[in-house]
């Protein structure tokens, strides 16, 4: 079965209230398998607006993805 995945491109506009999305977020993504691939870092964007912070989230399935959503 194919993997699944979420692309984030986020502003984090207030970095506590972020963390706080984090930590409650957490529960989810360890039920459901998540692995992290990229959080933040250095990125290169080959046209088109981009975002401060782009996160990718990898799941064994789509389902698990939608799942966790």
């Amino acid at each position: 079965m194919p993997k699944g995945y979420w692309i984030a491109r986020v502003d984090v506009r207030d970095a506590e209230g972020y963390k706080d999305y984090v930590a409650a977020a957490k529960p989810a993504f360890e039920r459901f398998g998540a692995k992290f691939l990229a959080r933040g870092g250095e990125y290169e964007k080959a046209e088109g607006p981009g975002r401060a912070r782009n996160v990718i989230i990898e799941f064994e399935s789509l389902a698990a993805a939608h799942d966790c959503y």
